[in-house]
């Protein structure tokens, strides 16, 4: 008997509770006509989890583009599954059982999913790429972006390995850090700086912007919405728009599209919630929040 992705989802890739409801947000959630998230790794120990649940109960859309990366399936399933992350995945289940649209572009560590491209899972829609157009009449190729990785493609079996070692020295750290919160001390980044350091000198000299919008050009796009990198970004420097989510992992950044079909990139653990008034004022007098270091703002 051939079985529906969902039974694969449910029974192989889901840890058990994952799909109950989760609590009613309390406080009225800011909402944007569309939502983009891109690599939240979520069963991995580097998942941002609590900023990642607390941005979603602050946020709320009607289209969730998921573009990769949402599952990190490269480490042992249900590891480190934590009730943050439960409480992430039964929120986007809930928002599409409720009517919003949810479209998942799979990722590389997430690339079980591909086997699916075309189909429906648990009203989440799965595309290998999809053209996405905004408000404001732009065309916009959605795409988790792995497929232009040279040291991915180059190195496979070593961006495996990197993988399993970062999620090694994040425990490490963990138990470090349970140790030194017991003798008072604050807590380590060790991990995440140099993790940060590691991948900033990889990505130092690689043109994968440029490589994006040449795919963006290729599907006569007028630009490209990605991850994959962890670096969030949102200008036109090489020719069409290239934005990039960001991650749930270096950072916490997502991407926003408003009313208007313009997009911005939100750092939610910079500014968070603070600024929700300062960014409201600013879209309703048409001004910029480039400098507010809560949301950039596309330069065309």
């Amino acid at each position: 008997m051939r079985l529906h992705p969902a039974d694969f989802l449910a029974a192989d890739f889901l840890p058990a509770g994952a799909l109950v409801p989760p609590a009613p947000t309390l406080h009225p959630a800011r909402h944007f006509p569309v939502l983009f998230l891109s690599d939240l790794h979520l069963g991995s120990r580097a998942c941002r989890d609590d900023l990642l649940l607390s941005f979603l109960q602050a946020h709320t859309a009607d289209v969730i583009y998921l573009v990769g990366d949402i599952i990190d399936t490269w480490l042992p399933l249900g590891a480190h599954w934590t009730a943050a992350q439960h409480q992430v995945l039964a929120i986007l289940f809930e928002r599409a059982r409720h009517g919003a649209r949810l479209v998942f572009t799979p990722g590389n560590h997430d690339a079980f999913f591909r086997r699916f491209i075309g189909q429906s899972m648990l009203g989440i829609e799965i595309h290998d790429r999809i053209l996405h157009k905004a408000a404001d009449g732009r065309r916009y190729l959605v795409v988790h972006g792995d497929e232009t990785d040279l040291f991915d493609a180059r190195f496979p079996k070593l961006s495996r390995l990197s993988t399993r070692l970062d999620s090694a020295m994040r425990g490490l750290i963990g138990w470090v850090n349970l140790r030194r919160q017991r003798r008072g001390l604050p807590k380590s980044t060790l991990a995440e700086r140099l993790v940060k350091r590691f991948n900033d000198m990889i990505r130092a000299c690689d043109a994968f912007e440029e490589r994006l919008s040449d795919v963006a050009r290729q599907h006569q796009a007028d630009g490209i919405i990605c991850g994959h990198f962890h670096k969030p970004a949102l200008h036109a420097d090489h020719g069409v728009e290239y934005a990039n989510c960001g991650d749930w992992v270096e950072n916490a950044t997502a991407l926003v599209e408003t009313a208007s079909g313009r997009l911005l990139l939100i750092d939610w653990e910079a500014h968070g919630a603070e600024c929700a008034t300062a960014e409201r004022v600013s879209l309703e007098m048409g001004l910029s929040p480039v400098h507010m270091g809560y949301a950039q703002a596309a330069q065309s």
